[in-house]
This record gives structure tokens, sequence and C-alpha cells, in this order.
């Protein structure tokens, strides 16, 4: 009984950012659950890549070009998805950047760059894959949001990433207050520092990664799959109960 409610099979699943890092581990745990998972990437190489990964694990995924910034786009892969396959089930919204630029050095295109990524980004495809799910009457989104949604990190300086994953996890719940009368449920994932290209500068920084280490009751850093459990829990039916929810994959981080 309970492990059924883990059962993707045939569930029409969009990752955007999903050709590498926690992105392709969320591809690859919704995909083994039995999702038909459509990686949306900015740069077809990246999505090219992804997919032979997967298919070196035994798993056909499909691929597609998106630049999340584009609202246009992002309604037209929408619409494109289900012209294809009548449906779409399941969207991550993974796709992000990090910066580390004191506050008073960031630059207008920096900021708007940010929050064109993490949290413009998101929306855009929030609205236009949700809008599919209503009519639908079903479907489940999961944002990645970040432990930087809910404290301020130190000692690097990132004020416009920590603001935009606030508001991606301010956004997760007023589309989940919104459409959970249609059958949508939106949730969101906050990762604590995970191991990859985009921390591996912080890691290499002793006076940066001594201090995460020290502030995490764990005392390590976090690996892709481990995040992509959350998302792979909170896109199933295993979760079914939950919408609106801030789910903290942290080593213990935020519980000072």
């Amino acid at each position: 009984m309970y492990l059924e409610k883990y059962n993707l099979t045939d569930r029409v699943t969009v990752v955007t950012g999903g050709g590498k890092n926690i992105g392709l581990a969320c591809v690859q745990a919704l995909a083994e659950a039995g999702a038909h998972v459509i990686i949306a990437e900015i740069d077809p190489s990246i999505a090219e890549s992804g997919k032979q990964t997967m298919h070196q694990a035994g798993y056909e995924v499909e691929v597609m070009q998106l630049d999340v910034t584009d609202s246009y786009a992002a309604t037209a892969t929408a619409d494109a998805v289900v012209e294809k396959h009548g449906k779409v089930d399941i969207l991550v919204c993974n796709a992000g950047i990090a910066l580390n630029t004191p506050a008073e050095e960031v630059s207008d295109e920096e900021w708007h760059k940010v929050i064109d990524i993490n949290l413009n980004g998101v929306f855009w495809c929030c609205r236009a894959f949700g809008k599919h799910m209503k009519n639908a009457g079903n479907g489940a989104i999961v944002n990645l949001g970040s432990m930087s949604g809910i404290i301020s990190n130190k000692p690097q300086p990132q004020s416009h990433y920590n603001a935009s994953k606030a508001a991606v996890h301010m956004l997760t719940k007023s589309l989940a207050g919104e459409w959970a009368g249609q059958g949508v449920r939106v949730n969101a994932v906050a990762p604590t520092y995970i191991e990859t290209e985009m921390t591996r500068i912080g890691m290499d920084k002793p006076e940066w990664f001594n201090t995460w280490l020290e502030m995490t009751p764990m005392k390590r850093v976090g690996q892709p799959d481990e995040v992509a459990s959350a998302v792979l829990f909170l896109a199933s039916d295993a979760s079914s109960l939950m919408t609106g929810s801030i789910v903290s994959v942290d080593g213990g981080y935020t519980v000072w």
C-alpha cells in the first residue's frame, strides 16, 4: 500500500535545469519511480549530457530547450508538452543560480539576473504548467527553494540569492492556497549546501566551508540524491495531504 504511493508510472514530468547536479538527480529519482521525464534546459548540450547519463542508467528521457526567464517560452513549452502527451502531471522548478557579491557592489544587471532565473522563472513555469494542471483537476509542483530563504547565510554575501529563495517559498504557499481547490498541490524543498559545482567555490574556501560545517548540526554538506528523495516524496501520492509546505533538507542548519 505505502510503496505504491510512490509509483509514478506514466506520469508526465518536467524538470527545469534537469541536465545536471540536483536537477539530474531529480530526473533519475522520478524516472526510477516510473515517470516519463522531460529535461527542460537552456543549454542543449547540458540537456543532451543528462539524457545520455539517464540512458546509461537504463532510463529514457526527453529533452526540451527552455529559458525559464522567457515567459512566452515557458507557456510554449507547457503547451507543447500537453499537445504531445495529452497532459502534464508533475513540474519540478529546479533551475537557479547563486552569486556571491557584497550588497553594495551588486549591479542592477546582476540583481535582475538572479531574480529573473530564481524567482520569475519559477513563476512563469508554475503559471504555464499550472494552468494545464488546473484544467485537468490534478497535478503536483515542487519548487526548489533553499534554507537561504529561511536564514541569512554567513560568511558569504548573497542578498539577492537569499531574497529570491524567500520569495519562492512565499510564492509556493500562495499558489498552494489558490490551486488546492482544483487538485493542484504546490510544495517546495529547502536544501542546505549541496555538493555541486555551485557550492564547490565555497567548499574550496576554508574560511567559508569551516563556518558552514560549524553551523550544521550534522557537520556535512548534502548530496544531490538527498534532495531528489525529498522531491520524489512531494511529487508522489505519498505526500497527498501536503500543499504549501516548505520541507527543509538541511542537515539541521535551520534548527539554531
